[in-house]
């Protein structure tokens, strides 16, 4: 073999290797990576639950009044990057900056699982988006988390 040869298939099959090794990086990065929803637990609450901060308090009230307690809900508070995995009938992976559009005003926000458990066995899982504008909190969008 010849010596350009020999200098050519080197140099392919370094390129080989750098692109083998910058597509098995990116490829594990895009697989999941760290899951923002891992490592927060459901929480009961029923008419007993001492709520922990206003928002809990306003879940309590409000699902009191609709005779959805006892609940179970998951808060992963005002996470961007559950918020980017949610799902809404208004916002659909949407950034902080497009709810700070969407909701004039706001204050704080967070995305919260609720999973209620009905009367016949009939289950009922949903993701809501409150928001917290002019003092009170209230529904901004409701829809789920994408997998």
């Amino acid at each position: 073999m010849s010596k350009p040869i020999r200098i050519l298939v080197i140099f392919l099959a370094f390129d080989l290797l750098i692109a083998g090794i910058y597509f098995l990086a990116r490829g594990s990065k895009s697989k999941g990576g760290d899951d923002p929803t891992k490592g927060t637990e459901w929480v009961t609450m029923d008419e007993y639950y001492q709520p922990a901060a206003e928002l809990e308090q306003f879940i309590k009230t409000s699902s009191g009044e609709s005779g959805y307690l006892p609940l179970q809900f998951k808060n992963y508070g005002a996470n961007a990057a559950v918020l980017k995995k949610f799902r809404g009938a208004k916002l659909v992976g949407a950034g902080k900056s497009v709810l700070e559009m969407s909701f004039p005003g706001l204050e704080d926000w967070a995305v919260v699982d609720i999973w209620i458990k009905g009367e016949e066995g009939r289950e009922i899982r949903r993701t809501i988006l409150y928001v917290l504008a002019a003092n009170a909190w209230k529904v901004g969008d409701s829809g789920r988390l994408a997998d």
